[in-house]
């Protein structure tokens, strides 16, 4: 076939290939066959191989997967994709609106409601109307570019419309039940195990190495939020829909606008039972105040947006029978009972323990050994024993002892004073090594493939490690003689540990396992002291002057680095090569240690984008006005924000003023 005559067919079945994928998966009504559509993707893809000059990135044909990807490359997000706060009863729902009414000053709300989709946040960038980024929502802050996975979602446009020079949406990529069922089926077949639910499978599907792989699962999406849409504002939830369908991207199928509260509960009472009619897993109904102007005036909190919540359903409960509950002692050296259980199938996995918190919980719902409990899963994620039905408790049973020494390295235990849960103190205790070697290489924190327990065990065992610095000093021939392992799985290893080295340094300081230091206070402590040293050498103040950080984390921060051993650690660390890299999210310090308020209609940002203009300058953006505000940023018909800013004497500043403060 000639150029000319091949050009003109490729771009034909490439039309006609992407009428028909809006149609099976937007729109559900196809109107031809599977083997009909893959014949002409065949076609396609042959002429493309004859004809390589040919080739584009936003070809249907990019469908079928891609070449192994080596690394997934680290992906800011900006504005950060939050979570959304959970609600579990119609009284906590309508606490939530309640505050909302308070903080708009209004109670004629338009609320949109949808399904909640049990599935894996994503962000799609489209430049000149091309699918040109994908990545996972990761912390929120960072995520990783899974383009190559995301391209084979064949509900998802690769090209739109280009009237938006830029576009970035959000959404969610799910499986459905019966690919979720087929799947499982074939891993089995294969002698792999299965998978646990569709929302885990969505999500190591996105993280597989080859997108051959990846486009096999049949990874779907819905996607629900405009984030930015060229120079256009976005008015609504209602509007951004409207764009996102006009546009051809697959949205929320069962989404409703709400003017009354009595609406909206009806709306979540006619989908609680209909959920299992659904051909994908929902796990709630998300609420969200409708109007953009509406949602910038109520802003968000560091994890969630005010504005929007999950009605949660109630998660689905199991009758069982406890037949033990042991000791199991943690990283920070918490002693934590378990109940280990019949196994019983809830919400979609087969599980058989469960943490009981600690022993004051144990002795207070009065849990023994051979009780018959209900089991749930908090959140439809973590099992929880929720109820004891006393009246079939065995006559013999006796209740649960606390411990007086360790269960693994028999040292006494402690209980600190104004902490429910009992301790070892012992530093060199086998179970505190190896939950904290656990803790150093899991995903969140140095993200050390293939150093699972097993093999944490056998290094343990013989002696090969004592905490986490020994990591960097394994030999390639000791650890290949370790069972199971062989030279490959070594070096393999040994290359994970020797990447892990120049990680982000939020990650290293979550990975140390200071008490009370999660992801994000890590993410803010090496944002602002952009080394370990210089985090070792901050006194008190200059801890809690970091946002976030109060006296409680301060205090931990500090006594971790008293210790002579820990101080010792870190040094080993620099000696052998370990050199974090500083992630960057901010352009500079000007506003460090301020709080600021936005109102009103400003000139040249939007109140979204100068608040992340503060942020970005080592500032706090709040919602409210508190005699703890540094400064009130006016913009025209600022109201009762304003008002109150005057009350108080916080000093009142214009859009100008602010920008002066960060040198534009």
């Amino acid at each position: 076939m000639k150029n000319k005559d091949a050009a003109s067919e490729i771009e034909r079945l490439r039309e006609e290939l992407r009428r028909h994928e809006r149609l099976y998966y937007v729109d559900h009504r196809p109107e031809i066959t599977d083997y009909e559509f893959d014949q002409m993707m065949r076609h396609l893809v042959e002429l493309e191989w004859e004809h390589p000059e040919l080739q584009t990135a936003d070809s249907p044909s990019v469908r079928v997967g891609g070449e192994p990807i080596k690394e997934f490359e680290t992906v800011v997000h900006d504005p950060p994709m939050l979570s959304i706060d959970n609600v579990y009863s119609y009284e906590e729902l309508r606490e939530w609106l309640a505050r909302v009414e308070r903080g708009l000053g209004r109670s004629d709300i338009e609320l949109e409601a949808e399904l909640k989709i049990d599935g894996v946040s994503i962000d799609l960038l489209y430049v000149d109307g091309r699918l040109t980024r994908g990545a996972t929502r990761g912390d929120g802050v960072r995520g990783d570019d899974v383009t190559s996975n995301i391209v084979t979602v064949r509900s998802l446009p690769l090209r739109i419309d280009p009237e938006f020079p830029v576009l970035e949406v959000r959404g969610e990529i799910y499986i459905d039940k019966s690919d979720f069922a087929r799947l499982n089926e074939q891993m089995e077949e294969e002698g792999q195990p299965p998978l646990a639910n569709p929302r885990n499978a969505a999500a190591g599907s996105l993280r597989l190495k080859d997108p051959k792989q990846s486009a096999a699962r049949r990874l779907r999406a819905f996607i629900y939020q405009v984030v930015r849409a060229g120079d256009r504002r976005v008015d609504s939830q209602t509007s951004a829909y409207a764009i996102l369908e006009r546009l051809g991207f697959p949205a929320n199928p069962v989404r409703t606008l709400c003017t009354t509260r009595s609406e909206l509960e009806a709306f979540i009472d006619g989908w609680k039972d209909r959920r299992h009619e659904l051909g994908f897993d929902i796990d709630g109904i998300v609420v969200k105040v409708d109007r953009r102007e509406h949602q910038m005036e109520l802003g968000a909190t560091s994890k969630a947006p005010r504005w929007a919540v999950a009605f949660k359903y109630p998660p689905e409960a199991a009758r069982t029978v406890i037949r033990e509950i042991f000791p199991q002692v943690g990283r920070t050296g918490a002693i934590t009972p378990v109940a280990r259980f019949d196994p019983v199938l809830v919400a979609g996995s087969t599980i058989q323990r469960a943490t009981l918190h600690n022993y004051e919980e144990v002795a207070r719902k009065d849990v023994r050994v051979g009780d018959t409990v209900l089991v749930e899963k908090g959140g439809d994620v973590i099992p929880k024993v929720t109820q004891v039905l006393y009246e079939e408790r065995p006559a013999d049973s006796v209740p649960v002892a606390i411990p007086v020494v360790c269960p693994v390295c028999s040292e006494p235990i402690h209980r600190f004073e104004g902490e429910v849960a009992v301790r070892c103190i012992n530093a060199g205790c086998p179970a505190i090594v190896r939950e904290s070697l656990l803790h150093f290489a899991s995903r969140k924190a140095m993200n050390i493939d293939g150093l699972g327990e097993k093999l944490v065990d056998a290094l343990i065992a013989r002696g090969m490690v004592t905490d986490f610095t020994s990591l960097y000093e394994l030999e390639r021939d000791r650890v290949a003689a370790l069972d199971r392992m062989g030279d490959l799985s070594a070096v393999k290893l040994l290359d994970q540990i020797e990447r892990s080295k120049t990680n982000d340094l939020a990650r290293l300081v979550f990975a140390l396992g200071i008490r009370f230091v999660g992801e994000r206070g890590a993410k803010l402590l090496a944002d602002r002291f952009e080394s370990l040293d210089r985090l070792g050498s901050a006194t008190f103040d200059d801890l809690v002057a970091v946002p976030e950080i109060g006296p409680k984390v301060a205090d931990a921060i500090l006594f971790w680095f008293s210790l002579p051993a820990n101080r010792e650690r870190i040094a080993r660390l620099g000696k052998l090569g370990v050199r974090p890299q500083i992630v960057r999210t901010r352009l500079g310090d000007e506003l460090s240690g301020k709080t600021f308020v936005v109102t009103g209609t400003l000139e040249r940002f939007s109140r979204d984008e100068i608040q992340r203009l503060i942020e970005r300058h080592g500032g706090k953006a709040s919602s409210s006005v508190s005699s703890r505000t540094s400064f009130v940023v006016a913009g025209e018909d600022a109201g009762s924000k304003l008002e109150k800013a005057k009350t108080l004497g916080v000093p009142v500043i214009s859009e100008g003023e602010l920008l002066a403060m960060i040198g534009e």
